[in-house]
């Protein structure tokens, strides 16, 4: 019998709290992760924020009360049925009710109704005052990943791109994942913000419902397609922490993870410049006619960061995900026809569409695959071109 408990502990390879919200390799292979996920974890994550904290607070309240007012009418109740069963004796009989009894039942359960309403709806309340916010950041949900853009506050121009970093992304298509305490939850660019600041945070989508939700920030908001939606938070010590797109988004909704790295003020202000200077040295003249081989060389960095996941090193897709080896899309003389794609999606939605890309980004990724592999084209699409296609 113990080898059988034994040999089914080792078969359990995956934790899943929430509808799939977390996933984590074998319990026993695995830590628990500051401001993530721990093994066997039942109660909330620990709160950095004072809204977490308020959440915490109430969970319990509401549940002690509702433990207690369970075992005072099931006492009841039963006591009721076993004292004055019929096999003893008893007969029913009809009695005049009072008036004190219907006030008390009515009274009563009204009084506790408000009890639990007041402090929920304070919480409530603050949770959405987003007014005197320090920062403004919009996230945007895609498929699948986040868009993370600074618009109001210190840092405010920058823009970045969040998504699974490639090695978890070969550990889950493995199908035996190593013990990894931040399986699924490791990403390339953070999310950084200062802390003791109060940041808005302002959500959208480009494509299907997303969610951003940071549980030990105890914020959860949906991101819509069309329209705009914004809560906020104040990290109250800094550290890593984790979160998830919490809206069931399409095939790939566990591979798009949110991890926020809560820094000092000076740490922060160093993070800023640093993005500013990067960004201004990575920025890019659209009107700039390329050659051959440096779009090339160009494309392949960004089909590794944004493309590889799903048609795979060598091009050739699968399961649904169409080859490009090889593709008549791809190696088409019209050049139209595969920028319509990556701007507008495909497939019904399948394959999304990539307009967060700059122009020389997405010409880089097409001249890429359209001399990659077996694509011998020697066709190169320009900057010029995209723009031209987003008019």
């Amino acid at each position: 019998m113990r080898n059988r408990w034994a040999a089914l502990r080792a078969a359990v390879t995956t934790l899943t709290l929430g509808a799939g919200a977390w996933s984590t390799v074998a319990a026993q292979a695995v830590n628990d992760l500051a401001g993530g996920p721990a093994v066997n974890q039942l109660n909330f994550h620990p709160p950095v924020t004072r809204i977490a904290e308020e959440q915490h607070w109430l969970h319990w309240f509401m549940m002690i009360l509702c433990a207690v007012i369970f075992v005072i009418v099931f006492g009841v109740m039963f006591y009721s049925i076993l004292k004055h069963r019929k096999s003893v004796g008893h007969k029913a009989e009809a009695l005049a009710e009072p008036i004190w009894v219907e006030l008390g039942w009515t009274i009563v359960p009204l009084l506790i109704v408000i009890g639990m309403a007041l402090p929920a709806t304070k919480v409530l309340v603050a949770q959405k005052d987003t007014t005197n916010s320090d920062l403004t950041i919009k996230a945007t949900g895609m498929q699948w990943k986040w868009g993370y853009d600074y618009i109001k506050g210190e840092g405010e121009g920058i823009g970045f791109l969040s998504t699974l970093d490639t090695s978890h992304r070969v550990m889950s298509n493995s199908g035996r994942p190593e013990a990894t305490d931040d399986y699924l939850l490791k990403v390339d660019n953070p999310l950084v913000v200062p802390v003791g600041k109060k940041v808005r945070i302002i959500t959208t989508a480009n494509d299907v419902i997303h969610a951003w939700m940071v549980p030990a920030f105890g914020v959860k908001q949906d991101a819509i397609p069309g329209f705009v939606r914004d809560t906020w938070f104040r990290a109250e010590k800094t550290g890593d922490f984790y979160g998830q797109c919490a809206e069931l988004c399409g095939k790939e909704h566990a591979y798009m993870p949110i991890h926020v790295k809560v820094v000092s003020a000076e740490e922060y202000t160093a993070w800023v410049t640093g993005k500013q200077k990067a960004m201004a040295a990575a920025a890019d003249d659209p009107s700039k006619v390329w050659t051959l081989a440096d779009m090339v060389k160009r494309g392949e960095s960004v089909y590794a960061a944004n493309c590889v996941a799903c048609h795979q090193a060598n091009g050739k897709g699968a399961g649904p995900i169409k080859p490009l080896d090889g593709s008549a899309l791809v190696t088409a003389a019209d050049k139209g026809l595969m920028i319509n794609v990556l701007l507008n999606g495909a497939a019904g939605g399948s394959m999304p569409a990539w307009k967060q890309l700059s122009d020389t980004e997405l010409a880089a990724v097409m001249t890429y695959a359209k001399n990659n592999w077996s694509n011998k084209t020697e066709q190169i699409v320009q900057p010029a071109d995209v723009v031209a296609a987003r008019k």
